[in-house]
């Protein structure tokens, strides 16, 4: 029996429920069903029959080279695109050449363009995968069933290699014909019917299938373990990057050759402006069953220059890292790569082939072993009990779990640190029991029970200051993430300045337990570089001290303007203030980062804020009181300075704002004050104004 189904009536069975409804897929919808919008090929035979995708490209041997440059460069564009999230059999496998390899065997240029650029994709997936950070863009690393791997993609850098010698001989051939300025060209085939042009021809096939082999280098000598292929990955970025300008100025001469009306650079996919041959975006839109269709504006060839431009820039600053075990040192480097806001690809490589490669830093130390380094002990690096012991072995976990979360995107990372900050609390909390337990009633202890007593208090600072350190992190991605509302400002400050005392407060217990060790040592000789990490450590307190001024400073500000002037207070249409608090601060608020800290705190300390102590402490002031001795210290790190100029723009417009605000009164009605984020992405500035 036939029945109609009107609008909004659904198919399902008894155990059907709404939940379920948002996994239903709608037949026939062009936007859920993956089969309803295809072309008119029924399959990848069919359309080349109809001669989709011929080989060679045309019989004029002029326009088959144009043809090859054209799909060279449709393929840059999808390979870029892909990397930006999108499905292989969307983007670099819409082209019916990857899917039928064999075919291009009689056209060396194209089969070995191809074959090469299928290679570099099958790696780039391994190291995406294994790396994990496509969960943020899982469609990644999907094949579909895609003929990904073939036996003679081993060889794809000797054909490669074979077709750019051939042409390299090609143009050193013409350059000696304009010098001697014959006419014919002995013993060598031209590429193409058109002498006058087979320079620039040569050129423009030589700089995409250069850059095709060297990007290929720059992707294994990266996987290469212990980092030994960095150093000649970096020689073949600089390569790549030579032979990306090189294509990039070959625009012009393939412009003037294409004879149709050009598209605007924003949305044309070649260098030529043409539409290339042997692609159909809709054959492999069966293939997507996991997920329904998306509609894929592939990038343009100049946005796919700008991307792989960058991209490359982001490696070689990889590549450029020295292999320093100090996990301090590591944790800078990683946040500061991330400010460049790097893609998949790049954080992908960060990871695995180096911060976390078979369990250990760069594949080389033990994370035992790299907290050993940060405990001020005497050496204990590789003491095999110390390594077994069980919170060494949970804290070295943590370290791995906490470099892969920080090679995620900014959205994840914020979100995998909240939850983290449980683990790291349920370990300090553990390791307080335990050494209240074995040392909490003993007084006079024998040398080598000491010994365990002080390994155990420095592994519970170390603990809880990484803790904190984790806490701040979380806090100020918020910031980039535009998660606060000025309304929040307050509050968010508040808890900034709770969690960066803290973290200055355990930095100095660690430098404390340090001096100590050094005293115990006596006149033994002098480890220099350890005295050199206690001095950075100095700074780094101070440079702490720095932020822990601009966040009471501000949260002192807002306090003032809350109280004074009820500007800046949270709207309770929907939630009060103390859901909102719990709402950002929950995940801290469960792992007790910091203990004792409620909304009560912060609503006593804010309620209490008036304008004589916020000048009378001037805490912008005292910031530029220490900024000048950091200069020094920061002399040879230019990031640092850069932070540390920030820092004093901040407190310097902010002073003034004070005073202005302290001349004019928080209360009066015609005060305007605003904040913007124009010198610091993690620290306002106070924009005063009267109406």
């Amino acid at each position: 029996m036939l029945i109609d189904l009107q609008d909004g009536e659904l198919v399902h069975g008894e155990n059907f429920s709404l939940f379920a409804a948002m996994s239903a897929l709608e037949i026939m919808d062009p936007k859920m069903d993956s089969g309803i919008e295809r072309s008119g090929y029924n399959s990848i035979e069919e359309a080349i029959e109809d001669g989709v995708a011929p080989v060679p490209l045309s019989l004029d041997r002029t326009l088959d080279v144009q043809r090859s440059i054209d799909v060279m460069d449709h393929l840059f564009s999808c390979e870029a695109t892909w990397h930006k999230g999108h499905t292989l059999a969307q983007t670099v496998f819409t082209c019916i050449y990857l899917m039928r390899m064999e075919r291009t065997s009689s056209h060396a240029v194209l089969n070995s363009f191809c074959r090469t650029l299928r290679a570099t994709c099958n790696a780039i997936i391994s190291v995406v995968s294994t790396a994990r950070t496509h969960e943020e863009e899982d469609l990644f690393t999907m094949s579909f069933g895609l003929p990904l791997r073939d036996e003679q993609d081993d060889k794809c850098l000797s054909i490669l290699n074979s077709v750019e010698e051939t042409i390299s001989r090609q143009l050193r051939a013409c350059k000696a014909q304009a010098l001697s300025k014959k006419k014919t060209l002995e013993d060598l085939e031209s590429l193409q019917d058109k002498p006058d042009l087979e320079e620039d021809y040569c050129r423009s096939l030589l700089c995409r299938l250069r850059f095709r082999k060297h990007f290929y280098h720059v992707v294994m000598c990266m996987r290469k373990p212990h980092g030994r292929g960095l150093e000649l990955a970096r020689k073949h970025v600089a390569s790549c990057l030579n032979e990306l300008s090189l294509t990039l100025k070959s625009q012009e001469f393939l412009k003037s050759q294409s004879n149709i009306m050009l598209q605007a650079d924003e949305n044309c996919t070649t260098a030529s402006g043409c539409q290339p041959v042997g692609f159909d975006v809709s054959l492999n839109s069966r293939l997507l069953s996991p997920a329904p269709p998306r509609a894929v504006k592939v990038l343009s060839w100049s946005n796919a220059i700008r991307y792989f431009e960058k991209l490359l820039h982001d490696l070689d600053v990889i590549c450029a890292l020295s292999l320093d075990p100090v996990l301090e040192n590591v944790l800078h480097f990683t946040v500061q790569f991330q400010k460049s806001v790097p893609d998949l690809v790049p954080r992908a490589f960060l990871q695995q082939t180096l911060l976390v490669q078979d369990g250990k830093l760069y594949g080389q130390n033990l994370f035992s072993d790299v907290i050993s380094r940060a405990l001020p002990l005497p050496d204990i690096i590789g003491d095999k009990e110390f390594q077994m012991n069980e919170f060494v072995v949970q804290l070295g976990q943590l370290v791995v779990n906490l470099l892969k979360i920080l090679c995620t995107n900014t959205a994840w990372q914020r979100r995998k640190l909240g939850k983290s900050l449980q683990d790291w609390s349920t370990v300090s909390i553990q390791l307080e029991l335990a050494l209240q337990r074995e040392f909490g009633e003993t007084r006079n202890v024998l040398h080598h029970e000491n010994m365990c007593m002080r390994v155990s208090k420095q592994l519970l600072i170390w603990t809880q200051e990484h803790a904190y350190w984790v806490a701040s992190r979380f806090l100020t991605l918020g910031f980039e993430l535009d998660l606060y509302s000025p309304g929040e400002y307050c509050m968010v400050y508040w808890y900034m300045y709770v969690v960066f005392t803290k973290l200055i407060e355990k930095m100095q217990l660690r430098v404390l337990a340090s001096n100590e060790t050094s005293r115990r040592k006596g006149k033994k000789k002098r480890d220099h570089s350890k005295d050199s990490s206690r001095d950075m450590t100095f700074s780094s307190c101070l440079l702490l001290q720095c932020y822990v001024l601009l966040s009471e400073g501000l949260s002192m500000m807002l306090a003032v303007l809350r109280n004074e002037s009820r500007s800046f207070q949270l709207p309770s249409i929907f939630n009060t203030e103390q859901e909102r608090f719990m709402q950002h601060f929950d995940l801290l608020q469960k792992a007790r980062v910091p203990e004792h800290i409620s909304y009560y705190s912060f609503k006593e300390s804010s309620s209490r804020a008036g304008i004589t102590d916020l000048v009378k402490y001037n805490f912008f002031k005292e910031i530029q009181k220490i900024t000048p001795s950091l200069r020094g210290s920061f002399a040879s790190e230019p990031e640092k300075l850069v932070e540390l100029r920030r820092i004093e723009q901040v407190a310097e417009h902010n002073r003034i704002a004070l005073n202005i605000i302290n001349q004019v009164g928080p209360g009066d009605p015609s005060l305007r004050v605003s904040f913007e984020f124009t010198h610091h992405p993690h620290f306002a500035v106070a924009i005063v104004k009267r109406s």
